[in-house]
């Protein structure tokens, strides 16, 4: 295989590949049912609250930061992976067991989220930088975009399936699907041939290991404009559960199907994102530029749209430059560090960009609440414009301070 599937040569991607789709979509599905869940099962149409349980969900990134970058760089990425994944099948298991018998309440949204957190910011950073011993070097970036390729393809399968049988059979079934689904990334994990992996030293271990990574970004304006624009978008604008289900519930009037329907639509956008992204052979930074500003673009006109088919199709656009925003800057980032320094680079990347949202998704969901939905996506649409003059601004330093 050539071009944008040529990652998939290789055994070991493929394998890692197959177990990460199947998992993708029960993710998908427990996030879709989560949010309905508390929305307008545990609350009356409440934004605020799915705001803080997804601020609790992503606050980890950062509380933990000191500890998730030092694991991915110095230990056994693979073994590591085999237990976060383990785990998360089993708190989803647990959350899916308490709404299934009837005892759920919303503080119990909230003690799931937060562990499931703890567990992703040691998964996220530890599964993006295992891609690098998957595929060679000259591959890494076509696979990062292929990983965004399969995530947001569930997330367009995910939401849809969940919303029909939240309807069906309720919420509950959708976080034990999810638990189940966890066992096929732990078989892939388990069938990958050691021999063919690329396997990188490890970085030597120092207490001041996490520091080096901060000073390392400092003396990087390229990184750093990278993650101050990945630092206003992640927070203010990839408040997707909020933007979409006070959308779908208070002004289209919707229910599950629609909210899921939603959802998927943008993931469509999200997978012609990723396999445009997977099609380059170099990320750039004025594509980040462009991601931003089309992304701000995206979300102000959905904002004034007037029916429920034309919001979707906005939803496309926003899903497309979304993962075009993030795709780019994940391989940039990835590309342009040194190997031994990826792991916690990577970890800073996450912490930026998802634990912003313990910032951002409140205060989203307060503005949805308190002035409307179609309010709270203007702030998203703000954030994407101000993380598009950040890059420009870089670019013109870049351009002026280089040589002839």
């Amino acid at each position: 295989m050539k071009g944008t599937f040529r990652s998939l040569r290789g055994f070991n991607y493929r394998t890692w590949a197959a177990g990460a789709i199947v998992s993708n979509v029960g993710t998908w599905m427990q996030r879709t049912a989560q949010d309905w869940l508390v929305l307008t099962q545990l609350t009356h149409n409440n934004a605020t609250a799915v705001g803080v349980v997804m601020a609790l969900q992503f606050a980890p990134q950062v509380l933990l930061l000191p500890l998730t970058g030092f694991a991915a760089d110095h230990l056994d990425r693979r073994k590591l992976l085999f237990a976060t994944q383990a785990t998360l099948g089993a708190l989803a298991l647990g959350l899916g067991l308490l709404t299934l018998w009837g005892h759920v309440r919303l503080w119990h949204v909230d003690v799931f989220a937060f562990l499931l957190g703890c567990v992703t910011a040691f998964d996220a950073p530890a599964r993006q930088t295992f891609v690098a011993e998957l595929v060679g070097e000259e591959d890494l970036s076509n696979a990062v975009a292929l990983n965004s390729t399969s995530f947001h393809a569930a997330r367009m399968l995910g939401p849809a399936i969940a919303g029909v049988l939240i309807s069906w059979v309720g919420s509950g079934w959708m976080f034990v699907i999810n638990a189940a689904s966890f066992g096929a990334v732990l078989c892939s994990l388990s069938l990958l041939r050691a021999n063919e992996l690329h396997v990188r030293d490890r970085a030597p271990g120092t207490r001041g290991g996490l520091l080096e990574g901060f000073v390392y970004v400092w003396r990087r304006p390229d990184l750093k404009a990278v993650l101050i624009m990945f630092f206003l978008i992640g927070t203010f604008g990839l408040n997707f559960p909020i933007f979409i289900s006070t959308m779908a519930v208070s002004v289209f009037g919707q229910g599950a199907s629609g909210y899921g329907l939603l959802t998927s639509i943008m993931a469509f956008g999200s997978v012609t994102g990723a396999l445009l992204s997977a099609r380059r052979a170099q990320p750039r930074i004025g594509l980040l530029v462009i991601g931003a500003a089309v992304f701000g673009a995206g979300l102000m006109l959905a904002a004034v749209m007037p029916a429920f088919a034309l919001f979707g199709v906005m939803l496309v656009v926003i899903g497309v430059s979304a993962q075009t925003f993030t795709t780019t800057a994940n391989s940039l980032v990835q590309l342009s560090t040194a190997p031994s320094m990826r792991g916690r680079v990577l970890a800073i990347l996450l912490a930026i960009a998802l634990g912003g949202t313990p910032l951002g998704a409140p205060v989203v969901g307060w503005v949805a609440d308190t002035f409307g939905p179609r309010q709270a996506l203007c702030v998203g649409a703000a954030a994407g414009f101000v993380a598009a003059l950040v890059g420009l601004r870089y670019r013109t330093k870049a351009a002026t301070s280089s040589p002839g």
